[in-house]
């Protein structure tokens, strides 16, 4: 009795010492209590789990294994131990149990005492305990097993508990590592080989098995198709392997869409054996699980082979796969919708080679642009950096020298470093990349940019703006309106154009259109002007004219007008970045608009072209059945009113923003309402005598023969009295009479 209360005081002591422990920790402390308790060299216990398939074992004496030992419940005597819930000894075990149990141990075991942990709540055995080489090199007795068994009347129950909780935590990491296997997987849908290696060495590494092979389900020849094994990517088509898709342990679970455990693979009817026997390779067990896609239908199989941690794959494993098999199948099919959207992606590519190739610009076409250097602005014309220049009056074969002019003058070339050749053969590819419609043609693209080159002279851009902005915003007026088809963004969805079809859902199609022409002309050979920036400047060079160009599409000017407004009125800080963003937009709204800041007759002259493509337009939306709005029905726009309607409402607010920010610019803005009171005068006129005909350009005609009829009067008054130079143009005149 004295001896019975000393172990259920000292038991009690030991189920103190267990409170908040983990599995591990948990198994030390009753571990050392069986060691002093049976004085012996080492003690452990073999875990029973859940589905009564295996034994396991995580800690031996005092160490924790870094990787737990398994083995089948059916091995020898120990099934017994679970199944009748009977003690054994060293004697009763086989010579094949008995080295097994050295390797686990480290060291000879001489003695072993085996009791059966049961549970009180479930009278399940959960666990053996197991002491080996008892001190003094005595035999193990009945007191010992009573001790073993007393110990665990106090201590079974929060073994118990303790490992469930072991269970649930290593259920979470599973999960965990199911989402960081999805994570990984996803990141390889552009190459399905190097997904598939993904898949294997993830299944691997869940399952602890020795190989893992992947086959896709080949659907025209019925077969399965592996090209990735352990060793790496099979590139050539005749080392495939393919197998029946009916055949073998592969083909039925991709027939029969189940699962399939094999615990003894050569005992298996499917299991073909020659393979082992020819490379020397033996397969103990198989877990082969279907890989299906999102409805349900199998477009692979999965094969694991040797379960290295255990002696064969268990129901563990199988809901392992089960839910690997989800992350597979969505990959592999988002991968092979990947391929067949890069496939497409090649086509438009292969299409816009050919576009480009129409596009070519010749080494000869490069050369003579370049023979006699680049020329000076002053000798384009005196007035060539001032804001009453007219660069439309600049011949169309001339422009190209202009534009290499201004990136001389600018002081891009040295800055930049940018080759002669390849800014050359730049210019007269984004020229070439310009159609013909009425207005949003290169001509319009060269006053843009040469209005960006007015600002830069006059205005001192570089007080606001860092250089490499300044530089994107001078190339974003080249390339702004690139492959313009003389139709807006309203007419492209309407009628769902290519454009619309690739563009509308992020907005701004055209605008999207005519950045991603720019960058096919940069990618172009021998047309990269940027190639000498870093990665981190090309990048931004990219990001900066990406915005600009978007910018010119009114409705984003519309949007940020009142940022723009604020901007101006808390006054601008160059060192604040959505300051310097917002700047950019203006200035490149102010260039694309910047026809209305010259005279009278360019301004008229504009407005033609203007309505001439909006005509165009109106005449097709009525083809297709539908209604153009006023503005481009030739039968209903009356044009002094949607001139003054557009100057008052975004060009004159433009040219007012600009010059509160810029003091100097305000002649812009004077020069805009001037030409928006002419409007006002031509609509006073046009409204008493009405319209000429059915077709609103007609009333542009008649205005310019009374603007000539008024030329001329004005003219002749000059002759008689002795004030007109005759060197002065009319276009001179026209700019006089404007002021």
């Amino acid at each position: 009795m004295a001896a019975t209360a000393k172990w259920t005081a000292r038991s009690f002591s030991c189920v103190g010492e267990l409170y908040d422990l983990d599995a591990a920790s948990l198994q030390l402390k009753v571990i050392n209590y069986l060691q002093q308790e049976t004085q012996s060299l080492c003690c452990c216990l073999l875990l029973v789990s859940e589905d009564n398939h295996q034994l396991f074992c995580q800690v031996v004496g005092d160490k924790v294994l870094e990787e737990e030992i398994s083995f089948p419940l059916m091995f020898g005597r120990f099934g017994q131990v679970v199944e009748k819930k009977k003690p054994i000894t060293l004697g009763d075990v086989s010579q094949e149990e008995h080295r097994q149990l050295n390797s686990m141990l480290g060291f000879e075991a001489h003695s072993m005492l085996c009791v059966p942990v049961v549970s009180r709540a479930t009278s399940q055995v959960v666990a053996l305990a197991c002491a080996f080489n008892k001190k003094g090199g005595q035999r193990y007795t009945e007191a010992d097993e009573r001790k073993i068994q007393h110990c665990f009347c106090y201590t079974s129950t929060v073994l118990t508990s303790t490992l469930a909780f072991q269970k649930e935590q290593k259920l979470k990491f599973e999960c965990q590592a199911l989402l960081q296997v999805a994570k990984n997987l996803f990141t390889h849908l552009d190459d399905v080989s190097v997904l598939l290696q993904e898949i294997i060495i993830e299944a691997r590494n869940l399952s602890n098995a020795e190989i893992c092979s992947v086959f896709l389900l080949d659907r025209v020849s019925h077969e399965l198709v592996a090209k990735v094994f352990d060793g790496g990517v099979v590139n050539d088509d005749e080392k495939e392997f393919r197998i029946p898709a009916d055949q073998g342990i592969a083909g039925h679970v991709a027939t029969t869409g189940k699962i399939l455990n094999i615990k003894d693979a050569y005992s298996h009817p499917l299991f073909y054996r020659g393979v082992d026997d020819s490379t020397g390779f033996r397969t103990r067990n198989i877990l082969c699980f279907p890989i299906k896609d999102e409805n349900n239908e199998v477009i692979g199989v999965a094969e694991l082979v040797n379960k290295t941690n255990g002696p064969w794959f268990n129901r563990f494993d199988e809901d392992l796969a089960t839910a690997f098999s989800i992350y597979c199948g969505i990959s592999i099919a988002h991968s092979l919708l990947y391929k067949k959207v890069h496939e497409a992606q090649f086509r438009s590519h292969l299409a816009n080679e050919m576009m480009m190739y129409h596009m070519k610009v010749s080494e000869e076409e490069v050369t003579k642009l370049l023979s006699n250097g680049i020329e000076p602005v002053a000798k384009i014309h005196p007035n060539f950096a001032e804001f009453t220049y007219t660069p439309r009056s600049l011949p169309d074969d001339s422009t190209p020298m202009g534009i290499l002019s201004m990136f001389e003058d600018m002081g891009f070339i040295n800055t930049y470093k940018i080759d002669l050749h390849t800014l050359a053969r730049f210019c007269l590819m984004v020229k070439k990349g310009y159609r013909d419609p009425p207005y949003h043609n290169w001509m319009h693209a060269f006053s843009v940019s040469h209005f960006c080159y007015l600002l830069y002279k006059n205005l001192e851009l570089s007080n606001y703006l860092e250089d490499i902005e300044i530089f994107a915003l001078f190339v974003s007026c080249m390339c702004h309106d690139l492959d313009h088809r003389g139709t807006n963004n309203s007419f492209q969805v309407a009628s769902k154009s290519v454009l619309a079809a690739l563009y509308s859902s992020e907005g701004s199609v055209m605008e999207r259109h005519h950045f991603a022409q720019a960058i096919a002309i940069l990618n172009t050979h021998g047309c990269n002007i940027f190639d000498k920036f870093s990665r981190k400047d090309y990048q931004r060079m990219l990001d900066l004219m990406r915005d600009i160009i978007l910018a010119t599409d009114l409705a984003h000017h519309l949007r940020i007008f009142k940022d723009l407004q604020k901007m101006a009125d808390a006054g601008y800080n160059p060192k604040n970045q959505t300051h310097r963003s917002l700047l950019l937009c203006l200035l490149m709204t102010s260039c694309d608009l910047s026809d209305q800041t010259k005279g009278w007759k360019t301004t008229r002259k504009i407005a033609e072209l203007i309505y001439k493509e909006f005509f165009s337009q109106g005449d097709l939306e009525k083809a297709m059945g539908n209604r153009p709005s006023e503005m481009m029905d030739r039968e209903k726009a009356y044009i002094p009113e949607l001139q003054i309607s557009f100057m008052e409402h975004i060009a004159m607010p433009i040219y007012k923003l600009l010059q509160e920010l810029f003091p100097r610019s305000t002649e812009l803005y004077e020069r805009v309402s001037a030409n928006r009171e002419q409007w006002t005068k031509v609509s006073h006129k046009f409204t008493i005598r009405g319209l000429p005909s059915n077709n609103s350009l007609d009333f542009l005609d008649e205005e310019y023969e009374l603007m000539q009829a008024q030329s001329q009067q004005s003219q002749e008054a000059h002759r008689m009295n002795g004030c007109l130079d005759s060197k002065a143009s009319l276009e001179d005149l026209d700019a006089r009479q404007n002021q």
